[in-house]
């Protein structure tokens, strides 16, 4: 067992335990830890090497995987983090990507980890994964490209509007959602190319992203648009 293993079940408790059970699909293997603690934890061991961040993948528990990914993230806010440091920090987020199947684990890293990373990169990886069975692999592809719309410049946002595009008619609420996040950001820092994304694509977008798409506009732009799919 790691010392980050076992500095989370050292702070576990039955009621964190309870509470963590309830909001996982049914039988998931829990430690009981809450979430503040848990990024305490990862932040303490964020220096650990990356062979120890991809065994904790291997454990079973939500937590253990959780704090991987914790430490992954942390690793990439590192200001003059080299290239090569930062290319296995995506390459072992790809490549462990069966492990991460919950939407906080793929909020937490995918940013920073792969968007950072991709950036200024092919971004071939993401329409690999916008293509994949796996609907956390599809919310990757997505969420990844948060960290353009935040961090980029316009010239950044034509393969953000590719992939919403892939996965307009996505069913998985674990991907309609956050396909509208992707937009929503990318209209604060370029509307008019929001604007004209919805003027094609509208009609056909899932209630959940259309709605989170047009959060930002003015109430008058907002109006344009119907409830979606």
């Amino acid at each position: 067992m790691s010392a980050l293993q076992a500095d989370l079940r050292a702070h576990a408790t039955a009621e964190d335990r309870e509470k963590t059970t309830a909001r996982l699909p049914e039988g998931y293997p829990v430690i009981g830890v809450r979430m503040k603690t848990l990024f305490d934890v990862a932040k303490a061991h964020s220096g650990m090497p990356l062979d120890e961040v991809s065994a904790l993948f291997d454990e079973p528990e939500y937590e253990a995987r959780l704090a991987a990914v914790c430490v992954l993230d942390i690793k990439a806010r590192a200001a003059r983090l080299p290239a090569d440091d930062r290319r296995a920090l995506c390459e072992l987020y790809l490549a462990r990507h069966d492990r991460i199947d919950t939407w906080d684990m793929v909020d937490r890293a995918a940013p920073r980890v792969v968007g950072q990373y991709l950036m200024d990169r092919p971004h071939d990886p993401l329409f690999t994964l916008a293509r994949s069975a796996n609907p956390h692999e599809r919310r990757t592809a997505i969420t990844a490209p948060l960290y353009w719309a935040r961090y980029g410049t316009p010239a950044h946002l034509p393969d953000l509007f590719r992939l919403a595009e892939a996965l307009l008619g996505d069913d998985d609420v674990v991907v309609a959602k956050p396909v509208g996040i992707a937009l929503k950001y990318a209209g604060v820092l370029d509307e008019p190319a929001l604007l004209s994304f919805l003027e094609t694509h509208a009609a056909r977008m899932r209630r959940p992203a259309l709605r989170y798409a047009v959060e930002k506009l003015a109430p008058a732009q907002r109006s344009k648009y119907g409830p979606g799919r």
